[in-house]
């Protein structure tokens, strides 16, 4: 850093000649003295000397001479700095100096804590940065941008508020205690009263000093400023070296910033300095002596001017110049100095890309008032500190710390509106320096972090703009910073057009630069006062219809139609962003001003100056009549300014529509773009613009997006509307059919010629136009709907379409003008709409499902009555979602019984029309309509080709729409008109729908390809006056040309000389209607159709029901019907209940109708013709029928796999039945032993698993932590929510362990105490299948399969892991099955009547005998190849450290311990899965099959390679009699752990895999009787160190008088006694303290809680050897009540001798079965304890204390509320690297809390979350992301995003916290998540899973 050390050497004997100076004595007291010594001599009443004195000591310390020399002067700065104190020692020494000079000599400290106590301020104002958590409460909130810091929120009190918690993007100000942004309910406890009567007066000397200190520090600091800044080289602006600077200023602003946080007294000092403008003038102006101060002054100058600014002299005011020749309008780009000529483009400031662009001259804009506006641009005068401050913040690009200094002194009135004012008259600087920034994004968040707390005040912002034109200096600022980047438009008329537009591309744009600006615009016309005076200028609104008029027609999209576009560009999404923003926003704020019936004035304004820019936007693109083809712009501002300012004069106003709008010639105009738009959705959902790309596609959804859809599609449909509603209506309709490009498609005749659409869009182009006509007609969101209406029926539109969550309700429904505030204007509320038409449905879980959330599904009556299909087309962004809602339409009815068939889409009565727009209806009554219903109706009738039910459907909706809509009364002899009408006479008399519904029309003249069928027949002689009318173009006069038809009304509206008339119909069209030279010649047939309306109808009643005659009319029955007709607002239906409710309505408006409709129906319906299949149409028909056969051929296919899948299911996956044991058996029916026999999956073969080609199950490893989460207290841990709360991991299962292992390490021999006890609490491997298996050597070709497979998602090859190839569950190895037997038939379970003797001695011989094992270990076969691979895997899965505990490493009893423990980790993990016991009995209820019987040889078989020392053998010690030899325990170093001590279900484990596999029942069933009897024995001897001396003295004596009794063995009482007796002996019970008795609870021990208490000691171990039973052989287990689980598990085991009576209670005793006399081998055993216990008798007591009682395991408890979490931890330091960590997780197993993927806590390559893993959980770990609410999960080297634990209200996860809102535990999907850990499935559950390289 470049240093200052030049202010001390300053300080020291002052450099400065003619100063007075200070006595040198005075200079070297301590600063503290001086400082005294200043303050008292200004304190005097004449303190001019005192004041001079201060001055020049300031000059001195704050000299800014030297050391910015050395920071401008470039690399070697710091050198040149250096010499005295090192870097920045003269900064700091200076501060010091300002420190004690403002405490006049007190301690600073107590300073502050003094000034604090003057604090008036009512305001909070704290200030935040990006990222900081704030709060917004929308009931409290005047404005919306309020927002309020977290304290102030929980202080204050806002209960059932619409509140949420953010993430401020830009940074913000909190605005608690004030009013004008808030309510004052709303205020925290510390701001709501704080009246400035109870704060005491400032004395005046406290701060007197300060007044005179700081003008000079700030001065220091602006000196600074100027001379670290240089002007840019040519590359732009090194933001080094800026930096370089604002580093060194880091010190000095911070000390502002602190000022300004000791409160209002503080802040009225420095608000003071810095705006008095003498002393600015004084310090600054460089006219003085000072060269220093000259060239500051300089360096300033250079600064303005290189800014493309002036500085006027003092004699010109500010903002008032002489006009000059050049300054009449404004040039293109921004001047350089106030005299740019007009024409130049002068790049010299903006360093734009124009050049490149090529695109010559540009438009100039007229600004209402040049001067003012020249200036505002140009000029700049600083007259006070805060001025120049604002400026070099400026130039700095808006630094952090200057921001919150500034923002920090806002509480302070006086200054904040001083600081409004400059703040606006840095405007146009402001955007130039934003645009040439080369980091746009966070300088718009500074911009906006400053503009924001000044524009929200509503008073301010009146203020400002009266005083300081801020209006104007907005719109000139914004359109300068437009014209930036327009180019020519090419719309219409590419060479002439003088229109220009933005140029989307242009980073401006593209980046959203102009952000800031515009949403200062928006955020200033929000308030009344400022709208008004909007529209009230005239020369303002002028202005911005040209700013506007830049955005019309930006983007345009010409059609491909040739190759695909080479580069799709994405800039249309700039172009939509940048409509919404800078054109649609500003016009919503103007709306919502213009609400009464006084604001008609604006409103007219408005549209007057709306019509003059679109008049003359049409003039500059040379628009007349026809829209130039394959081009479209979706941006349209002009038109849609227009259309909403007429929709609120006409809602709000009561302003007459006609007297707003223009003549018909304008509306014609004014139609054409709109539709031009509609008819392109049409043919980009008809793939005509496939060429264009997708981005044209994403258009087309933006365009109908639910953000932009009220401010684009709606304005549009609603301008149509107005055109239809004023122009002649058979213009219209026909103007629509030629848009569409469907005209030539309209032709009675079967075959036709379309020279502008292809045949295969046809079909969709002309569904397109009617649904246009449909919405159009039906549509009322701008003609009469209530706000509360339209909501709710954007509501049930969205709801129909699919279920919705009520964020992406409040999402989807597009926002009147404000912004989202839980109210919608009107009197409804979003929530009580939302009830009415909305049942909520609570989030529901699958197991194993995703995760759903909360949904809100329409309520019956809403299919019933209100379902809108004309709303959903306009509101789908996507084509599907219409079939959706017919679906559940459809579903619904279905359900309710209502119509069982399949329903057409509902007809749904309109709210009625503003008068205004009646004329909208004459649509349905204009023949050039009524000729096209005709037309589809016979094509539909008589199959013509690209006609579908959607076409019928919404023929049949437009009929019924115009009888609904019929004039009143109906004159049956309507006279037909002459004049222009006469062409359409041939075809209807009149124009009322309901008497042209039943005109006959017997012949029509058609032009046909001479292919056609029609030329065959002969024409009857006879052509009446009806020869006229097809849609077809030919030359001839008579046919009736739709086209022709549409100029001639043309013509005739605009009705100008014949010369022009001829010019309008531009001959450039004509040729768009010839048929090209290769199509077949046209010729003229004459068809007979003898048809009306009313005719057609009828036979389409009778094709669609399939029955001849099958039309009835109604009335016949019931006369009353047709009086009062009972047609239902809404009805149900499909085609023939569409006819016949059409039917109806005629008849009930006409009689004539009624009678015709009998006359018809009494004729015989001719049958329908045959269709007629062309060659052409036969292909396609072939095409499908290949089609559906291989569809067919495929669903077989997919049926057969699926009935596979099921049977295989079904064997694989029976839970209930015992029999299968081992997947896949088949078992057969003979009784001898069968071998088992397994399918491969990959192959598909079946057969038994061999030596050579063994099979395997498909299998996951896994490392477990989950068993040494078990603890044995039931209080459930809780989450740390506060500082005291912490969580000690000591008394979970792992630590006790931990504990006993190295006692008994410490003081037995290490080899004995491996075998002691179990490993894998931590760490141990859990093994899982799905229960398929496969060869081996299938997998191994299927792994290389998958390795050379690149599109892998989420596992890694080469680890292992892979997906089963059947049921795709994640597995990572493969167990190999043990070639054998069936474990059913298996000739060893039959019971042998051997003595337990004998037995005892075949065990003993059997262990002892090595490797005794089928396969010889020395022939290395496939199999035990396999099994040593497995075994490997299985040692990798875990880490060393859980594998190793003996003290010599790499000792082989340590693989020993290790792989007997993975036997114990799968036994004990499946009884937790149980439920930590086995009540419920039955087969492994997780369904899933087990694979421990193949894992236990596989184990076996390793461990029988290490035989154990027979001498050494427990088995021995348990079933035999030494001579005991007292010397013995002595003599060795470490003796033998003590059998006592022997953990006994490790025993158990060791004993059986030390067994030749298979073993035999009996054996197993010797072995656990032996170890029965030790484990009872250990269960005494604890209870008799548990109890107390008294009761210890008594049972011996009770239990050695019965100790004679035949079953004395069998007696606890004798036997406690006994062990009691034996132990006494030795030291154990002696030192008995009295802490003893304080561990122990007194209980008074019963017989019955004895009995109890070794029950429970016993039965942690019969239930897992009754898991081991049924797994080695088959058998079930037994379900039972809880109380009788001993005695079930017991007989289960074959411990209970049969013929034992349960009529007394049951007695634990009776279950042992001693092999040598008890009273002998209990002596033995306690011998080796009374040895030990002689040296430790206090580690002896402990040992023999065994833990068996353990909870199961669970996570975490988590508190109700997300809050109480979020607010303890996302402030909370990491203990590692003492920072706050960006993403602060914490884990839900033990609560510890780290950094997600922080770089501060890596360790070794490993990030902390990653790191933290592998201890915990050995590789699982659960996390709770803190900012996110979401759970994540790492599994090894994997991770997933689970989803969240917390809901809000309405049922939904907030991720990212983005919408803050009140979160609440979800207790099912805790515990979801809770079953998934337990069980070990998240591999399988979560689907989404990806790597983490350990950075998290």
């Amino acid at each position: 850093m470049a240093a200052a050390a030049a202010a001390a050497a300053a300080a020291v004997g002052g450099q400065q000649p003619s100063q007075p100076e200070l006595p040198a004595s005075g200079l070297a007291l301590d600063k503290a003295a001086t400082a005294a010594h200043l303050k008292a001599a200004l304190s005097r009443p004449d303190n001019r000397a005192g004041a001079e004195e201060l001055q020049a000591l300031l000059e001195r310390v704050l000299s800014a001479e030297r050391p910015l020399a050395a920071a401008a002067g470039g690399e070697d700065a710091a050198a040149a700095a250096g010499g005295g104190g090192g870097p920045g020692a003269a900064e700091e020494e200076a501060l010091e100096w300002c420190k004690c000079l403002l405490a006049g000599g007190g301690g600073y400290d107590e300073f502050c804590a003094a000034v604090r106590a003057y604090d008036p301020a009512a305001l909070c104002g704290l200030v935040w940065t990006a990222n900081f958590v704030a709060y917004r409460c929308r009931t409290c909130g005047i404005s919306p941008c309020m927002s309020l810091c977290a304290e102030c929120f929980h202080q204050g009190d806002h209960t059932g508020h619409d509140f949420n918690m953010f993430r401020s993007q830009a940074g913000g100000a909190c605005d608690c205690g004030d009013s004008n942004v808030m309510r004052e309910s709303g205020f925290c406890k510390r701001h709501q009263i704080k009246s400035s009567s109870n704060i005491p007066c400032v004395p005046k000397d406290l701060l007197m000093m300060s007044e005179f200190v700081l003008p000079r520090f700030i001065f220091c600091l602006i000196q600074y400023l100027r001379e670290g800044y240089n002007e840019p080289a040519a590359d732009g602006p090194s933001e080094k070296d800026l930096n370089k600077v604002l580093q060194l200023l880091e010190p000095q602003i911070s000390f502002l910033e602190d000022l300004t946080k000791m409160g209002g007294a503080m802040r009225s000092v420095l608000t003071q300095v810095l705006t008095n403008q003498q002393n600015y003038k004084d310090l600054t102006s460089g006219l003085g002596e000072n060269a220093c101060v000259k060239k500051s002054h300089e360096k300033y100058l250079i600064a303005l001017k290189s800014s493309g600014l002036t500085y006027p002299e003092d004699k010109l005011v500010y903002g008032v110049q002489e006009p000059s020749a050049g300054t009449s309008s404004l040039a293109v780009q921004g001047f350089v100095g106030a005299t740019g000529t007009l024409g130049q483009v002068d790049s010299s400031d903006e360093d734009d890309q124009d050049g490149s662009q090529g695109l010559g001259k540009r438009k100039r804009v007229k600004l209402s008032s040049g001067t003012k506006d020249q200036s505002i641009m140009d000029v700049l005068k600083h007259k006070s500190f805060l001025e120049e401050l604002l400026f070099w913040t400026i130039k700095y690009e808006f630094p952090q710390k200057m921001v919150t200094f500034l923002l920090n002194m806002l509480p302070d009135q006086e200054y904040k509106v001083a600081f409004t004012k400059t703040f606006v008259q840095h405007y146009a600087f402001i955007m130039k320096t934003l645009k040439k920034s080369h980091e746009s994004d966070t300088m718009s968040n500074r911009i906006v972090h400053i503009s924001v707390q000044l524009f929200s005040n509503e008073e301010l912002a009146r203020q400002v703009t009266e005083e300081c034109q801020l209006l104007d200096i907005m719109v000139t600022v914004l359109l300068y910073m437009m014209e930036s980047c327009l180019i020519k438009s090419e719309l219409q008329d590419e060479e002439n057009s003088l229109h220009v537009v933005v140029n989307c591309g242009e980073a401006l744009l593209k980046n959203n630069t102009y952000w800031p600006l515009v949403s200062d615009f928006i955020n200033i016309l929000s308030h009344q006062s400022v709208a008004k005076r909007f529209l009230e200028d005239h020369g303002l609104l002028v202005t911005w219809m040209n700013f506007v008029s830049f955005f019309q027609g930006m983007n345009l999209n010409k059609r491909e139609l040739n190759e695909h576009v080479e580069f799709e560009s994405q800039t249309y999404y700039a172009a939509f962003a940048a409509e919404l923003e800078a054109c649609a926003q500003p016009m919503w704020g103007l709306l919502s001003h213009c609400k009464v019936r006084e604001t008609q004035e604006y409103t007219r304004n408005v549209v007057r100056y709306c019509l003059e820019a679109l008049q003359d936007w049409f003039d500059a693109i040379n628009f007349v009549d026809e829209p130039a083809p394959n081009q479209v712009t979706f941006h349209l501002p002009l038109h849609r300014y227009y259309a909403m300012f007429l929709s609120k004069a006409v809602k709000c106003q009561e302003l007459d529509l006609d007297s707003v709008l223009p003549d018909q010639e304008m509306l014609m105009k004014l139609m054409i773009h709109p539709l031009q738009i509609q008819a392109s959705l049409a043919e980009i959902h008809s793939n005509m613009w496939v060429r264009n790309g997708l981005q044209i596609k994403g258009q087309a959804m933006t365009y109908v997006q639910s953000h932009f859809c009220n401010s684009m599609i709606d304005p549009d449909i609603y301008l149509l509307q107005v055109c239809a509603s004023r122009l002649d209506p058979d213009y219209f309709i026909s103007s629509v059919f030629e848009r569409f490009k469907v005209v030539d498609l309209l032709t009675m005749a079967s075959q036709h010629q379309n020279t502008v659409l292809d045949a295969e869009h046809e079909r969709s182009m002309l569904e397109g136009a009617l649904t246009f006509l449909v919405i159009l007609l039906s549509l009322r969101l701008h003609l009469g709907m209530s706000d509360d209406e339209i909501l709710r029926a954007e509501m049930v539109a969205q709801l129909c379409m699919n279920d919705r969550t009520h964020s992406s309700l409040l999402d989807l429904i597009p926002e009147n003008p404000n912004p989202k505030s839980g109210i919608i204007p009107g009197s409804y509320s979003f929530e009580s709409v939302l009830s009415a038409v909305a049942d909520f449905k609570a989030p529901v879980f699958e197991p194993g499902g995703s995760m759903q959330q909360g949904m809100y599904t329409p309520k019956a009556e809403v299919w019933d009555q209100e379902f809108d299909p004309v709303m959903v087309i306009l509101r789908t962004v996507y084509r599907r979602d219409v079939q959706s809602a017919m679906d559940r339409y459809t579903a619904f009815l279905k359900q309710s019984g209502k119509f069982p068939g399949n329903p057409w889409p509902p007809y749904k009565k309109r709210t009625s029309l503003h008068p205004s727009y009646k004329g909208l209806m004459r649509l349905l009554h204009c023949k050039t309509l009524h000729i096209v219903l005709f037309t589809l109706l016979y094509k539909i009738l008589m199959d013509h080709q690209n006609l579908s039910e959607h076409v019928l459907c919404m023929v049949l909706y437009l009929i019924e729409l115009g009888l609904e809509n019929s004039a009143e009364e109906e004159s049956d002899e309507e006279a037909s008109v002459g004049g222009p009408e006469r062409c359409h006479d041939s075809w209807f008399p009149g124009s009322n729908l309901v008497s042209n519904m039943r005109h006959f029309i017997n012949y029509v003249r058609v032009r046909v390809p001479e292919t056609a069928p029609e030329v065959k027949r002969d024409s009857p002689a006879s052509t009446s006056s009806d020869n006229l009318g097809s849609f077809q173009n030919s030359g001839t006069a008579q046919v009736f040309s739709l086209v022709a038809e549409r100029r001639k009304k043309f013509q005739e509206i605009i009705n100008r000389s014949s010369s022009e008339a001829n010019q309008v119909v531009r001959p450039k069209t004509s040729s768009k209607w010839s048929a090209p030279g290769s199509a077949p010649q046209l010729t003229t047939a004459i068809l007979e159709i003898k048809e009306s309306i009313l005719s057609l109808l009828i036979k389409l009643h009778h094709k669609l029901s399939g029955k001849q005659n099958s039309y009835y009319p109604p009335w016949l029955d019931d006369i009353e019907i047709l009086i009062q007709p009972e047609i239902p607002k809404y009805s149900h239906g499909d085609g023939i209940t569409a006819v016949e409710r059409i039917l109806l309505k005629a008849a009930s408006q006409s009689r004539m109708n009624k009678r015709i409709i009998e006359e018809i129906c009494r004729k015989v319906t001719p049958p329908v013709p045959p269709k007629k299949v062309t060659a052409a149409e036969k292909k396609t028909l072939d095409k499908e029928e290949r089609r559906q056969k291989a569809r067919e051929r495929q669903q077989k296919l997919l049926a057969e796999f699926a009935s596979r899948q099921k049977s295989f299911m079904e064997t694989a996956m029976d839970v209930d039945s015992p029999e299968n044991d081992i997947p896949m058996e088949i078992t057969t029916a003979e009784p001898q032993v069968s071998e088992a026999v397994y399918d491969c999956v990959i192959c598909g073969q079946s057969g038994p698993s061999s030596e050579d080609r063994p099979t395997g199950l498909v299998v996951l490893l896994q490392a477990s932590s989950v068993l040494g989460q078990c603890r044995d207290n039931v209080e459930p841990k809780k989450l740390p929510i506060t500082e005291e709360e912490q969580i000690y991991p000591w008394d979970t299962c792992a630590a006790v362990h931990d504990v006993r292992l190295s006692l008994l390490q410490r003081y037995f021999k290490d080899s004995s105490c491996l075998l002691a006890v179990s490993i894998g609490w931590e760490g141990g491997v859990y093994v899982q299948t799905c229960g398929h298996t496969l060869h081996i050597d299938c997998h191994k070709s299927y792994m290389e399969s998958l390795r050379n497979d690149q599109v892998l998602q989420g596992f890694s090859v080469d680890k292992g892991e892979f997906t089963c190839p059947l049921c795709r569950q994640f597995a990572n190895s493969v167990l190999p099955c043990y070639p054998g037997s069936n474990v059913e038939n298996n000739p060893w379970q039959r019971p042998s009547n051997k003595s337990i003797q004998d037995l005892i001695k075949e065990v003993e011989e059997l262990q002892g005998r090595p490797g005794a094992f089928p396969v010889s270990i020395s022939s290395e076969t496939n199999l035990s190849k396999e099994m040593e691979s497995v075994m490997k895997d299985i040692k990798n899965t875990t880490q060393k450290k859980y594998r190793d505990y003996s003290k010599t490493p790499g000792s082989p009893d340590n693989d020993f311990l290790f792989m007997y423990s993975v036997a114990r980790t799968n036994l004990e993990l499946e009884l937790i899965h149980r439920g930590g016991n086995l009540c419920s009995g039955g087969a492994s209820t997780a369904g899933k099959r087990s694979c421990l019987n193949q894992l236990f040889h596989v184990l076996a078989l390793h461990m029988r390679l290490y035989s154990i020392d027979s001498e050494y053998n427990p088995w021995r010690k348990l079933t035999q009699l030494e001579e005991m030899n007292p010397q013995l325990g002595y003599e060795e170093q470490q003796p033998e752990v003590p059998i006592l001590y022997h953990d006994v279900t490790s025993l158990l484990l060791i004993q059986i895999l030390m067994m030749p596999q298979p073993l035999r029942k009996d054996h197993f069933t010797c072995i656990v009787k032996v170890l029965f009897t030790l484990l009872y024995t250990q269960a005494l001897a604890e209870l008799s160190v548990k109890c107390s001396e008294e009761d210890r003295s008594a049972w011996k004596h009770a239990g050695a008088l019965k100790k004679s009794t035949c079953d004395a063995e069998k007696s606890y009482e004798v036997l406690l006694s006994f062990v009691i007796s034996e132990l006494s002996k030795g030291k154990l019970y002696h030192e008995e303290g009295t802490q003893e008795c304080a561990m122990v609870n007194p209980i008074a021990w019963s017989p019955e809680s004895m009995e109890k208490y070794l029950q429970d000691f016993c039965l942690p171990f019969l239930r897992i050897t009754s898991l081991l039973q049924h797994h080695l052989f088959g058998e079930d287990l037994p379900s039972c009540q809880e109380e009788e689980e001993f005695s079930v598990l017991a007989s289960c085991l074959g411990l209970l001798p049969t013929f034992y009576q349960t009529e007394h209670p049951f007695i634990s005793a009776s279950c042992l079965d001693w092999p040598v006399p008890a009273f002998d081998i209990i002596t033995q055993w306690c011998f080796e304890i009374k040895s030990f216990t002689e040296r430790h008798a206090e580690q002896g007591k402990a040992l023999l204390i065994q833990e068996s009682k353990w909870k199961l395991p669970h996570l975490l408890q988590l508190p109700e509320n997300y809050n109480t979490i979020f607010q303890y931890y996302h402030r909370k330091t990491c203990s590692v690297c003492t920072k706050v960590p960006k993403d602060p997780a914490v884990c839900l197993v033990c609560g510890t809390f780290v950094c997600l993927k922080g770089l501060c806590c890596k360790q070794q390559s490993y990030c902390e979350c990653v790191l933290h893993s592998q201890n915990c959980g050995a590789g699982t770990g659960i996390f709770l992301l803190i900012n996110a609410s979401v759970i994540i999960i790492i599994r090894g080297h994997r991770f997933c995003l689970w989803g969240s634990v917390y809901l809000d209200a309405h049922g939904e996860e907030d991720r990212d916290l983005r919408r803050g809102k009140p979160l609440y535990i979800c207790k099912e999907r805790y515990k979801v998540l809770e079953q998934q850990w337990i069980s070990h499935t998240f591999d399988h559950i979560n689907k989404r899973w990806g790597p983490h390289y350990n950075g998290l």
